[in-house]
């Protein structure tokens, strides 16, 4: 089998090593005579790889022991509507600040709970550009430009957006900005684990798994046990953290299938060395695309100021629509998938998560110099 250089923005690539695992314990897991997909979620066999899967999110996240570990059901979405459901109550206020698509949507639905509620919901900063279809993001804000309201509820971010291709605190060492008092609450779903991060300065991180840990249909949720006792009890149960944190995960079936498959992937992240080794490896992946846009400046353009840039998900134009459909259609055919961009800004998305190798960015390094001096 040849295997396709993916670098979709998500569901993505997963390490070779940790499919391969799944491939060896697919029809007998642990020797014993079943897939781990048919075991029962309160049985000794997946309860050991659901606390396999816990115990290696603290100890590579260093996850601060005041903060629950939780892997949920309905993807980074449903936090969308489940964190307002949670945390609004009559009469008080969010603050969310914007910089992409992914943020206008958690805006919205905390709107949409907030009217439900009498409660409220405010925007405390936005980089956004422009309306409606042209609205556009090329950065992240300055602290200046943050105004947070010190009584809200809590202040709400989304560390990297996949669609404009806009992260936070890009460069070596560099820190998230003062969001101010509230209780910080930060969707890192495209970034989660790129990285060590300072988890301590967070009331509440969640992530979608399918870009960096995962596969589709599983969220990590890793909230302040304090953050937790504030929510409300009066919502369904299966919508309130404590429940599921009080029940270790297993309120009730969680996606077992997709938590072994997460084990499989941290482990792989602990065998490479950790999250030191994968931030480097990162690092250098991204800095083989941009120097191959920046070296091609009059052929390809990226739209993100440079402080700003993804190193997640790099985007950029080519001088006309036409060259970007060639583009994406030739690297097809040099086994390279999922660059086309998203459909609601155009141009090229190139994803370079945490299970995409270094030599896969290489080689697209090199097709993009090739591609932009014949057709330059």
């Amino acid at each position: 089998m040849i295997r396709k250089l993916n670098f979709n923005a998500g569901p993505a690539t997963l390490p070779l090593a940790a499919l391969e695992r799944a491939q060896a314990e697919l029809t007998d897991f642990a020797g014993s005579g079943m897939s781990v997909m048919e075991h029962s979620h309160r049985g000794k066999e997946y309860e050991a790889v659901h606390a396999e899967a816990t115990s290696l999110l603290r100890e590579l996240l260093a996850v601060p022991a005041d903060m629950d570990v939780l892997f949920l059901q309905g993807g980074a979405s449903q936090q969308f509507a489940t964190l307002p459901m949670n945390f609004l109550t009559p009469g008080a206020s969010a603050d969310y600040v914007l910089t992409g698509v992914w943020g206008e949507k958690a805006l919205g639905e905390a709107k949409t709970v907030a009217a439900m509620y009498g409660a409220k919901v405010r925007l405390a900063a936005t980089t956004g550009v422009g309306d409606g279809k042209e609205k556009s993001y090329a950065r992240v804000p300055t602290q200046s430009e943050i105004a947070p309201d010190a009584a809200a509820a809590y202040v709400h971010f989304t560390s990297n957006e996949t669609i404009h291709g806009v992260q936070y605190a890009v460069a070596p060492g560099a820190q998230f900005p003062d969001f101010g008092g509230a209780p910080l609450i930060c969707d890192m779903s495209s970034d989660f684990m790129w990285r060590s991060t300072d988890l301590s300065r967070f009331d509440l991180v969640y992530a979608g798994a399918q870009k960096n840990i995962g596969p589709s249909g599983l969220v990590v949720v890793l909230a302040k046990k304090s953050m937790i006792e504030r929510g409300r009890k009066d919502i369904p149960k299966i919508f309130q953290y404590r429940v599921h944190a009080d029940n270790g995960s297993l309120y009730n079936t969680p996606p077992t299938f997709a938590i072994y498959l997460v084990r499989n992937v941290l482990a792989w992240v602990k065998g490479e060395g950790g999250l030191p080794a994968i931030e480097a490896a990162n690092r250098e992946k991204a800095g083989v695309i941009y120097a191959a846009i920046d070296q091609n400046a009059g052929f390809y353009r990226a739209p993100v100021e440079t402080s700003s840039r993804s190193l997640m998900n790099v985007v950029f134009r080519l001088p006309t629509e036409a060259l970007e459909e060639r583009f994406v259609a030739e690297a097809k055919k040099h086994d390279m998938v999922g660059l086309k961009g998203h459909r609601s800004v155009g141009g090229v998305r190139v994803s370079l998560y945490n299970a995409v190798p270094v030599a896969w960015a290489k080689t697209l390094g090199d097709f993009m110099n090739d591609f932009a001096k014949h057709n330059g």
